[in-house]
Order: C-alpha cells, then sequence, then structure tokens
C-alpha cells in the first residue's frame, strides 16, 4: 500500500517541485489502480494529465518490485513524446512498432531481465501472430499494469475507431487476473464510454471529470470564401503573441495556406502524412521540436498532429476549415492553454468542408463489393499473395486494399491472416454487417450536423463542446465570444490583402514530377519495363492549378463541365509559362493527350494556347483506342495498364524542338508519361507538360 503523501512526494519528485498538489481524480485513479489493482476508464479533458496518472503508478509498483507497464499507444509520434516524458520521470521506456522489428528480440529480453519499466506497443502488434506469439506471450507473467491509451479508439462508436483496438481483448485475456488496467481518453460520450466499459468487463470503474478547459477562449469566424479566410487567417497570426497549430482538412489545403502564410512574412511550416517523404523535407519529430522550442509561429496540419503532441504553452489553434465531429474539435482545439493563463480557439468554415467531410464519412467503410473483390482473389490464390500483387488484380487503391485487410483480419474471428508479406483466406466465413455500417456513417454524419449548429450557436461554445460529449459538468466559460458578446480575435479584413490572397490562389500552380520508373508487367505493346531511360522521360512539368481550389481549377471545373476551356484560362497558361515558369529550354511547338470521348476540348484550347504563346500546333498524337477513364482507375498498376497501346505518334507531324504537351486534368500522371515516351521515341527534343489541374495536391 502506498499513500496519498508518499505519491504526492513522487509527483513533486515528477514535476520538479512545480506540483504540490494532484488534479482533482489524479489520486483517486492512482490509488486504484497500484493499492487496489482496479480496472479503471479514466475520462478527463484534454490536458489534464492523464499521463502522469500511469507514469506514477507505473513509477509506485516498479519500486515496489512489480513488473514491466504495458502501453497500447496509437501513434508513433504519442510513443515519442510518452517515452521522453517517462525518462523525465526516471522510467527507462521501450517501443515496439512496425518500424522496428529487427529490435523486437533486443527488447523482449530486456523485459526479461527487469530492464524496461514500460513498454509502448502500436495497437498494430495485436494483429500480429509474431508479436503475440514470441512476444507478448514470453513476458506475459512479467506484467503487472496496462495502458489502453487514446481508449476510444477501442469503439466502432467513436471518432477515430481503429480495427486493430478489437484485438485488447487477446491481450487482456493473456495477462494474469492480478494485473492492473487503465484505459484513458478525452473525447467519449455516453455511447463511446459505454462500448469500453462492455469490452473491459464488469468489475471495470469509471472516474470521470468535467471537460470544460477554464484557460481556452474560443470563437468562430465565417467567412464568404477562401480568400477572405486566408486573408483574415494571416491578420490574425499577426495580431496573437506566442506561437500554435493551424488546422486544415486536406495535404494540399495544408501545403497551400503554409505556402500563403510564408508570402505574409509568418514563419509557417506544413506538417501531414506525407511529411519527411521527400528528402528535402523536415521530418515531423522535427517539426513537432521546432514547435516546442519556439523555432516557428505556426505549424500548419492535417490532423495528423493530434493524439500526443503536447506543448503546454501552445497560444492558439485554429481551424482553417471544421473537422468531422466535435469530438475531433474538442481533442484538436484541445491542445491549447495546456500550461498557459490564455489561449484562444478558433474554428473557421469554408464552403468546401461539407464536400470534403462527406467524402471522409462515406469513405469510412468500403462497399461490400470491394470487400468480396478482395475475398475473392484470396480464394482463388495459390499460396497467398502480395498486397503490391493484389493491386494488379483489383482496381483499388492500395490505401483501400490496406484499410480492407485490415478490417477482415480482425472481424469475424479473422477471415484474412498475414504471414510474412503474403495475405491468406481463413476458414471463417464471411458475414457482412450492413446494417451496422448504415448506422455509423448515419452517426458520423448526425456528428457533422452538430458542427455546423456550433458555427451557428449563440449560446457558450465551451458549454456546447462540454454537452456534445455528454459532460455532466457542462456550463458557461464566461470567456468565449459567445459569453462575452464579443470576438476575442477582432479583424476587419483587408479587402487588398483579400484581392492579394485571391491572386496567390490563382497563382498557386503544381510542380509535375517527372515518373522515372515504369510499372511493373503494365507494358507489355509497348514493351517498356524497368527504369525509364533519360531520353524518354518527360520534363518536370506544370499544373495551372489543384482540382476544385477555389480558384482556377474551380474554373476547369466549369469549364470541363460546358465543353469549353475559357480564355481566361488560356490567358492564365500564357503568364505561368512566360513569367513563372519559363521551361528551359523554351518549347517550339505545341501538342496535347488526345480523347475520343471529348475529341475537341483539349486540342481547342491547346491551339488557342499556341496561338497566344505564338509557337505553333501540331495534332501529332492520335488515340488508337478507347480506354477506360484514368480518373475510374484506383491504382497505378491499373492506371498505367489501361493505357497500354492507346496512343500513336505520327513522326510527319512531330516538330524536333522542345515541346508542349497539353492535358486537361491529371491525377497519376501516367497519360503524359507514356505520351511524352513516345514523342521522345519519335524523335522530338524535350518534353514539358502542361495540364490544366491535377487532382492531386503532389501531382501525383
Amino acid at each position: 500500500m502506498i499513500t496519498y503523501n508518499e505519491a504526492l512526494a513522487l509527483l513533486s519528485t515528477a514535476t520538479a517541485g512545480n506540483a504540490l498538489e494532484f488534479k482533482d481524480g489524479q489520486w483517486t485513479a492512482i490509488d486504484a489502480i497500484v493499492n487496489s489493482q482496479q480496472r479503471v476508464l479514466l475520462v478527463q479533458r484534454t490536458g489534464w494529465g492523464k499521463s502522469m496518472v500511469y507514469f506514477l503508478a507505473t513509477r509506485i509498483l516498479r519500486d515496489s518490485g512489480a513488473g514491466t507497464t504495458i502501453i497500447i499507444s496509437p501513434l508513433l509520434a504519442l510513443m515519442r513524446n510518452q517515452v521522453e516524458a517517462a525518462e523525465r520521470l526516471g522510467l527507462c521506456a521501450a517501443t515496439i512498432h512496425s518500424k522496428n522489428t529487427d529490435e523486437w528480440d533486443g527488447i523482449i529480453n530486456r523485459v526479461l531481465a527487469n530492464e524496461v519499466d514500460l513498454l509502448l506497443v502500436a495497437p498494430e502488434r495485436l494483429s500480429n501472430e509474431k508479436f503475440m506469439d514470441q512476444c507478448l506471450l514470453k513476458i506475459s507473467d512479467r506484467v503487472r499494469f496496462l495502458v489502453i491509451d487514446e481508449a476510444h479508439c477501442i469503439s466502432d462508436w467513436g471518432h477515430d475507431f481503429r480495427p486493430d483496438y478489437q484485438r485488447v481483448d487477446r491481450i487482456l485475456a493473456q495477462l494474469p487476473s492480478n494485473v492492473a488496467v487503465l484505459a484513458t481518453t478525452a473525447t467519449a460520450n455516453e455511447r463511446v464510454v459505454n462500448d469500453v466499459l462492455e469490452q473491459m468487463g464488469a468489475n471495470t470503474q469509471l472516474q470521470r471529470g468535467p471537460l470544460t478547459r477554464s484557460t481556452l477562449g474560443l470563437q468562430t469566424v465565417i467567412l464568404p470564401d477562401l480568400a477572405a479566410r486566408l486573408a483574415w487567417l494571416s491578420q490574425a497570426l499577426h495580431e496573437i503573441k506566442g506561437n500554435g497549430i493551424v488546422y486544415a482538412l486536406t495535404k494540399r489545403d495544408v501545403n497551400r495556406v503554409t505556402d500563403w502564410l510564408i508570402s505574409q512574412g509568418i514563419d509557417a511550416h506544413a506538417y501531414h502524412g506525407g511529411t519527411g517523404n521527400a528528402e528535402v523535407d523536415r521530418s515531423r519529430e522535427e517539426l513537432e521540436g521546432m514547435l516546442l522550442r519556439n523555432e516557428m509561429k505556426v505549424l500548419v496540419a492535417t490532423n495528423a498532429l493530434g493524439m500526443g503532441f503536447d506543448k503546454p504553452d501552445l497560444s492558439f489553434v485554429i481551424h482553417f476549415q471544421a473537422p468531422q465531429s466535435i469530438v475531433h474539435y474538442y481533442q484538436q482545439v484541445g491542445r491549447a492553454g495546456r500550461g498557459i493563463e490564455n489561449a484562444v480557439g478558433v474554428l473557421m468554415r469554408g464552403a468546401e468542408d461539407h464536400e470534403i467531410n462527406n467524402h471522409f464519412i462515406e469513405k469510412s467503410f468500403p462497399p461490400q463489393w470491394q470487400v468480396e473483390k478482395i475475398l475473392d482473389v484470396l480464394d482463388a490464390a495459390d499460396g497467398g499473395i502480395s498486397e503490391t500483387k493484389l493491386t494488379d488484380l483489383v482496381n483499388l487503391k492500395p490505401s483501400q486494399i490496406k484499410q480492407i485487410l485490415k478490417m477482415l483480419s480482425v472481424v469475424n474471428n479473422g477471415l484474412v491472416a498475414k504471414n510474412g508479406t503474403l495475405w491468406y483466406r481463413t476458414i471463417h466465413e464471411y458475414q457482412p454487417d450492413q446494417e451496422n455500417e448504415r448506422r455509423l456513417i448515419s452517426q458520423r454524419k448526425e456528428e457533422w450536423k452538430s458542427v455546423l449548429a456550433y458555427l451557428e450557436t449563440d449560446r457558450c461554445l465551451m458549454r456546447f463542446l462540454g454537452e456534445a460529449l455528454d459532460d455532466p459538468a457542462a456550463a458557461d466559460c464566461g470567456r468565449c465570444a459567445n459569453c462575452l458578446k464579443s470576438p476575442l480575435i477582432e479583424i476587419k479584413v483587408d479587402e487588398e490583402i483579400v484581392a492579394e490572397a485571391s491572386r496567390f490562389i490563382k497563382r498557386s500552380d503544381v510542380v509535375l514530377m517527372p515518373r522515372k520508373k515504369w510499372q511493373a508487367n503494365a507494358f507489355p505493346d509497348y514493351a517498356w519495363k524497368g527504369i525509364i531511360p533519360e531520353e524518354l522521360r518527360c520534363e518536370e512539368g506544370r499544373a495551372l492549378s489543384t482540382w476544385k481550389d477555389g480558384g482556377w481549377g474551380t474554373e476547369v471545373d466549369d469549364c470541363k463541365q460546358s465543353g469549353f476551356f475559357s480564355d481566361a484560362l488560356v490567358d492564365a497558361c500564357v503568364e505561368l509559362v512566360k513569367e513563372r515558369w519559363m521551361p528551359q529550354p523554351y518549347p517550339v511547338w505545341i501538342t496535347c493527350v488526345p480523347s475520343l470521348r471529348s475529341e475537341a476540348l483539349v486540342p481547342n484550347f491547346a491551339q488557342r494556347l499556341a496561338h497566344a504563346l505564338d509557337i505553333p500546333f501540331s495534332p501529332a498524337v492520335t488515340k488508337i483506342r478507347e480506354t477506360e477513364r484514368q480518373i475510374t482507375m484506383m491504382n497505378s498498376s491499373q492506371q498505367a495498364s489501361n493505357l497500354d497501346g492507346a496512343f500513336h505518334v505520327n513522326k510527319d507531324l512531330i516538330g524536333s524542338g522542345a515541346t508542349l504537351l497539353i492535358d486537361d486534368v491529371v491525377d497519376s500522371r501516367w497519360s503524359v508519361t507514356v505520351v511524352g515516351a513516345l514523342l521522345r521515341q519519335a524523335g522530338t527534343g524535350p518534353v514539358f507538360p502542361l495540364v490544366l489541374a491535377s487532382a492531386s495536391a503532389a501531382g501525383d
């Protein structure tokens, strides 16, 4: 048994004397864990100190001779922060995840040698038989405390449900009955709480505190268009002291907002799922560290920066677009004001929000035909099949295939199983639960309506969040813009800055990087394979816009629907070529990627552009067979194979110098890659692709 005063002394040590008392509820949770080996579901507001509970409990248990604590942690970023926090408390922490498999054996040996206090495990490991059999089973009798962090992920009612969390029952079943269990979350309403309690067992104790954040002032901002929002944001960031986060919904929006803020003299950096993939990018860890050390004004991020990031003195969190749910919003805005008296959270709304969020909601569950297609291929596979091979056989995005395999590995006792790099069909029968999927999609649509209601309410904003999360202590905060009847950040949008933002939006062209490798087995007719020789590669190209981007990309969409690309788009491309891009060697002739569906659309535009640039146009490329629309091809293998043998170049019609290759909309870049290679084979000079819109923010 450990007493309150003994635990309080450890708290003082852990915080270097900065915390002289436990926050209300912390000792109650610690006492239940270390003195009663209780199972506890702890629901407390963001920044309350849930990690302090399990770190102190681990310290106490280890000092009394108990074994290792296991923490199920959903994100590598969360793991990094927890390891650093644990080390500050004198705890030795180790992690097991997909990127350090070569270290697993050594880590397990250290656990067996009693050298590890905390073992952080990614939930994906719970569906990995090697981990369960070769790691967890070996150390199960050494474990005395299990922590399930971000426990709302267990529930399919939750905003961030993860199928791997359904395997938590496997780890509970393999641990001794006297192991204490703590599940923590800040974002669980009554439905999620009840679901998690049911899965944790009848003897689980619920400990719940108020969700109101007394240091955080809230405000909503609704502006008519994208340019006005960009202008408001840049003006506000010049006014707000300290540093913080701006959230946007997509990578494209993150990059655009970042570029705009930089153009306005604001030290901004982009953070999203692609961060760190290119050699020139800073890694996520570097960017997080820069923000933590106050080395930037603002980090513009998708929800990739979420759970686990903890900067106590974060001054603001601004949402450039509205997230899917109040739960998402509460979790993200709760990054601000954890250790300072005054912070601000602003929610903005864009015209594009509904379309983006509706897309996310509708895609949250794969259609039944996609699931059945994957199962059919696995049933027919002799000796298993890799995800790479699946993309050759199934017209789905790699991310969709991965999502479906993940889901199938945990439902109905596992309909598929993975051994090494190969997936196999198990003997279990597929029993689709479409009613449950409809129920959850309907729920998510209602959650989106609640976000819209939050933007329009004249009631206390903090109270609105609390009631949406079923907080019994929800009350008026007295400090939000609605309570004060006055904006926390009063900005009169400068029309000159709005005009500048409008010009910026229409100058947000996208670099199209040339493909350097042929898709395997995709081009038997053209006899292309392996590396694309430099003499057949396109040069670096440009897209005038991003599809439906609120600028030229929206006009491209409108014009494509009408069947005629406007003269304004011609003028915009002339400006791009002559003033911003200026390809070298400068193109001396123009051709285009032809279509059999809309034969005149792109050639007509290319001819008018050629006239405006005062260089000749030639219809040197013809399409010799109909293909499926590239937009219906979901992965690179399907997109490439769709174009094999589809085009022909008339050598008598090509120019000998550099050419500008025109297309309307690209996604995979395979069309311009194939046509560019054929043009080079026919004897033309360097080929520079120029397209009106990229359907991918990265030009991919």
